[in-house]
């Protein structure tokens, strides 16, 4: 089979750097396999978002720029899928001629014969059908890159729970689980490629397996843990208003379960999370980070959060600071309210200012800044485990404009903290035996968004990243 060259380019979350690697995996039987270099591609795919409108005005841009390689090279398929292509669909055709595809988010299965359509005819397609179920459900061997030490895994996709602000519904569907024993033999396929951690993936894995009858997300989280070689999990994300007791005490008794959970609260005032369908309260989302810190004191907590919703007033996003305070949030995302095509919000009246919602987002940022350099200066000097990711990349010291040594490392601690540390010099020969092991580190410093720390000894039975070697224990 003549082998043929593909790009993606995936613009948006976590969920779409899943899709994109099941876009590679399904594309290679067709002779596909993946290159960096756009003009060099016979086929391109643009895995797009919607969720802001900073998102999709970046698809349409990288779009506008292929028309002009296209015309260079008429044989080139351009793709256009993800959240941006469900919820424009044939629209899409007619604004950008030099498309010849528009797939959305339940039709990746179906590529490989659109492919072959559009290689065959030069047809253009549109397929934006939706689904109650899940397909296809098996694993697919899309691509592992070298030194890759963690991969994502969806096990559900859609979601019921239509929050006024959100259009995730309406373009990824309603919610499906898939078959734990799916689940479970991915997790498998990826630790046999060297994967020593996995990011559970669902738009709410706390309502896993409900509808269908399957079994819970903790039980879930429970049979991923005996799975012999994988060293850590992760998920994301969660809705506070699913987050079980069961769920909450699975961080006190699964040893490879990470100390962090990200729980996206968007407002701290009971009117505004009301206006957004959230289905809890303030005072309920407190008892739920209680449950957590006591179920698991060292537990790192994130979250999201939403400012100049629709009638926000100065109080309701006073209250929102004041939340931010009660928690000390390790990190969060914030963003600024934008009406999105399909969710209810956006006819709502009450609309705040541009010029307000960039205060409050400055304002909430400060103040989340202010909290992370603290707990941040109360880890320095103790040690942490990290699971060591490889060279870091383009960090700069605070005190200077030159780019970190090559020297300089990195990996994560179970708290998601990201952990910088220099290799000594006998090392560095072998650097390749590092990616993949754990270092425990002795933190030293802390910048804005990272901790640096030092190895506490020399490393000792390094191995490649598929052992099961520590590293200064």
């Amino acid at each position: 089979m003549k082998s043929k060259l593909l790009h993606i380019s995936t613009i948006g979350c976590q969920m779409n750097v899943y899709d994109a690697n099941q876009i590679a995996g399904v594309l290679a039987p067709l002779g596909y396999t993946g290159t960096d270099a756009i003009e060099s591609a016979d086929m391109v795919v643009v895995n797009t978002c919607t969720i802001r409108e900073k998102a999709e005005q970046k698809a349409f841009s990288f779009l506008g720029r292929l028309a002009k390689i296209k015309l260079a090279k008429p044989s080139l398929i351009v793709a256009v899928g993800g959240c941006v292509a469900q919820q424009e669909g044939e629209s899409i055709l007619k604004r950008m001629p030099h498309v010849d595809l528009v797939f959305g988010t339940h039709a990746i299965f179906r590529l490989p014969e659109m492919v072959r359509r559009i290689e065959s005819s030069r047809c253009r397609i549109v397929d934006v059908r939706l689904s109650d179920t899940i397909d296809a459900d098996g694993p697919v061997a899309g691509p592992v890159s070298d030194g890759q030490v963690s991969a994502f895994v969806t096990i559900m996709r859609g979601c019921d729970n239509y929050c006024t602000y959100c259009v995730v519904p309406h373009v990824r569907g309603r919610e499906a689980s898939r078959h734990p024993e799916r689940i479970i033999e991915e997790v498998r396929m990826r630790v046999e490629q060297g994967v020593r951690e996995v990011t559970l993936l669902g738009q709410n894995v706390n309502s896993y397996g409900s509808k269908e009858g399957l079994c819970s997300f903790a039980e879930l989280l429970a049979r991923v843990n005996d799975v012999a070689g994988l060293k850590r999990i992760r998920f994301t994300t969660s809705h506070p208003k699913d987050l079980s007791g069961d769920l909450i005490r699975t961080f006190g008794r699964l040893e490879k379960l990470c100390h962090h959970i990200h729980l996206p609260v968007q407002s701290g005032d009971d009117g505004i999370l009301k206006r957004m369908n959230r289905k809890y309260t303030r005072s309920a989302y407190l008892e739920k980070i209680d449950g957590l810190r006591s179920a698991c004191p060292d537990i790192a907590i994130t979250s999201d959060f939403i400012v100049g919703f629709p009638g926000e007033t100065d109080g309701q996003f006073q209250a929102t600071l004041d939340l931010i305070e009660t928690v000390r949030y390790d990190g969060l995302f914030a963003f600024m309210y934008s009406d999105r095509p399909s969710a209810p919000a956006s006819a709502f009246s009450g609309k705040i200012a541009e010029s307000v919602k960039h205060e409050r987002l400055q304002a909430l940022l400060d103040l989340q800044e202010k909290i992370t350099w603290e707990k941040h200066q109360a880890i320095v000097g103790r040690t942490l485990q990290i699971l060591v990711e490889g060279p870091s990349r383009g960090l700069k010291s605070d005190d200077s404009d030159s780019v970190s040594p090559p020297t300089r490392w990195s990996g994560r601690a179970s708290s998601n903290h990201i952990i910088h540390f220099d290799v000594p010099d006998d090392l560095l020969a072998k650097k390749e035996l590092l990616t993949g092991t754990f270092a425990d580190i002795m933190i030293e410093g802390a910048h804005a968004h990272s901790l640096w720390g030092r190895l506490v000894r020399q490393p000792k039975n390094a191995a490649p990243g598929k052992g099961e070697t520590t590293i200064a224990a």
